[in-house]
């Protein structure tokens, strides 16, 4: 197939989907190339993949992957790469806070020759002041602690080549970060800037908690400072206690006092014990993620689809 894939992952989104696939399909008829709309359906309990093969029967470029259950955003968009078949292929959530018009503004410029380009966001309507400045803090934490660039203020939405898509396909950690992966495998990437939109109905799959996981594996995934970190954490609190032995030897020695014993040795043990837990738990974020990919369980388990 020499046109286009559109992946999009679904979870609860049946008012959404049917909109989507509106504006969807006049954004690609328009380029005038064959295309596929690729929903893979991640375990959603409402009826989304009822709409979605509603599509499907009238609509033959219309896919559908229907996970067993819940396997994650960055899991469904894995499989969309796995199963797409167009030479240029792109990654939009079903949500229509990314606008699907945007599509042929980025076509534009993988027609001057990039291999990935992506979207990103100018400003970020319809969201909390408490998402948009951790958004930004983990953003610009994550683009200075990892060893690759990863663009800030920028998601999944983006438009990719093949040879890229298939670089993707050989990378096989279970705790996906696709932002963090089309990075590594390089190539020339740009951007289109846009101003995000706020969501069209139902609410948002990602919960803070499955936030901060998603952020722990961009972290995780592509840096390994949180290690080094540890490291200087063991040095500085080895210093203090190094200071607070010859403190305690010079009272006892030279001034001939007694040191008051149980607050500070108390507050040390707190503190040393602290940090030791600190660098622990560092260490097995690294060790779950070794433990995962060691396994080899496949990335997902697909109960239906429609796929050739």
């Amino acid at each position: 197939m020499a046109g286009y894939s559109v992946i999009i992952p679904v979870f609860n989104e049946e008012q959404n989907v049917q909109p989507l696939y509106e504006r969807l399909t006049r954004v690609l008829i328009a380029l005038g190339k064959p295309y596929e709309l690729l929903f893979v359906n991640d375990g959603s309990r409402d009826r989304t993949l009822a709409v979605v093969k509603d599509l499907a029967n009238s609509d033959r470029a219309v896919k559908y992957i229907d996970f067993s259950r819940n396997f994650g955003h960055q899991i469904a968009v894995t499989a969309g790469l796995h199963f797409s078949k167009g030479e240029r292929i792109v990654i939009i959530d079903a949500d229509l806070q990314d606008p699907p018009e945007l599509i042929a503004a980025m076509d534009e410029k993988m027609n001057e020759g990039w291999n990935v380009v992506y979207a990103k966001r100018a400003t970020r309507e319809g969201e909390s002041f408490f998402k948009k400045i951790t958004a930004k803090i983990f953003y610009r934490i994550l683009a200075r602690v990892t060893s690759i660039s990863i663009p800030v203020d920028t998601g999944d939405f983006r438009i990719m080549d093949r040879k890229v898509v298939n670089a993707l396909n050989q990378m096989p950690e279970h705790h996906k970060f696709i932002r963090g992966m089309v990075s590594w495998v390089g190539f020339k990437q740009t951007f289109v800037e846009y101003n995000r939109q706020e969501r069209l109905s139902g609410k948002t799959g990602y919960t803070f908690r499955k936030m901060l996981r998603f952020a722990f594996d961009g972290i995780t995934g592509f840096s390994n400072m949180p290690l080094k970190l540890a490291s200087y954490f063991g040095f500085f609190v080895s210093f203090l206690s190094f200071l607070l032995i010859l403190y305690t030897l010079y009272s006892k020695y030279l001034l001939r006092e007694a040191v008051p014993g149980w607050a500070s040795i108390m507050v040390s043990i707190l503190f040393i014990g602290g940090i030791q837990l600190i660098c622990l738990g560092l260490i097995g974020e690294y060790l779950i993620r070794m433990d995962a990919n060691l396994r080899q369980r496949p990335l997902y388990v697909v109960n239906e689809s429609n796929l050739d």
